[in-house]
């Protein structure tokens, strides 16, 4: 006897969406955005938003926010979730969360991070990725202020630097095991390999110059301001 099949609405009954949201005026944008979806599916809907270690002074404007959202979670149906992150990073209690509860499909905000601080500190989103990879991940897009560095570097893409004769060579696949694994951020409006080399030396984070698709020396460039200043 053949085993019947889930049909594509039971399917869909299995969905629970998650709305990640944070202080702001475009929480509740965000909301609206996941409760369309998780009504249009008749599944659960649930709204978190996360509280970072840096974050913990009272705010009467983030109290609003919270009361905001927990009232709208109330006439929606949805389950209001605020957890504080502790020593853990918020992509880490994300994923935890969807974990707990099951999620399928998150839906967040765009980034409010330039492109700088892409750089120096990590995209959000794509630590989620890696955390939880088989889940649905929606970005709605934010509208923000640009920072006049997010328009310098373009987009990271995965790179190596392969030491040649004391110095390191931009390089976009493996050539040996001493190779150095990295993103490279080239700089806007250049033919050039110029701009700069995100990676983990020692343990330790760094991100060094590349003029011309060369790194003449593994020193971190915010090192070597402090240095020129001195």
């Amino acid at each position: 006897m053949n085993a019947i099949k889930p049909s594509w609405k039971d399917r869909l009954s299995n969905e629970r969406i998650m709305v990640c949201v944070y202080y702001g005026p475009n929480a509740k944008r965000l909301i609206r955005r996941g409760w369309l979806f998780a009504s249009a599916l008749q599944v659960p809907l649930f709204i978190l938003t996360v509280d970072p270690p840096k974050d913990d002074e009272y705010s009467e404007e983030k109290e609003q926010d919270i009361m905001s959202w927990k009232s709208i979670a109330e006439e929606l149906g949805a389950t209001f979730l605020a957890v504080e992150s502790g020593s853990r990073k918020v992509a880490q209690v994300i994923a935890d969360v969807a974990k707990e509860n099951k999620v399928t499909q998150i839906i967040m905000g765009q980034s409010a991070r330039t492109r700088w601080e892409e750089i120096t500190k990590g995209s959000v989103i794509n630590d989620i990725l890696r955390e939880i990879p088989f889940i649905d991940l929606h970005i709605v897009s934010v509208k923000r202020q640009l920072d006049h560095l997010e328009e310098e570097f373009e987009t990271g893409v995965h790179a190596y630097l392969e030491p040649v004769d004391g110095e390191y060579q931009l390089r976009l696949s493996r050539s040996s095991d001493e190779d150095l694994e990295g993103l490279f951020f080239k700089k806007l409006h250049t033919d050039f390999e110029t701009g700069l080399f995100k990676t983990v030396v020692d343990g330790k984070k760094m991100m060094v110059k590349v003029t011309d698709g060369t790194v003449t020396e593994l020193i971190d460039v915010k090192e070597a301001k402090a240095k020129e200043k001195h």
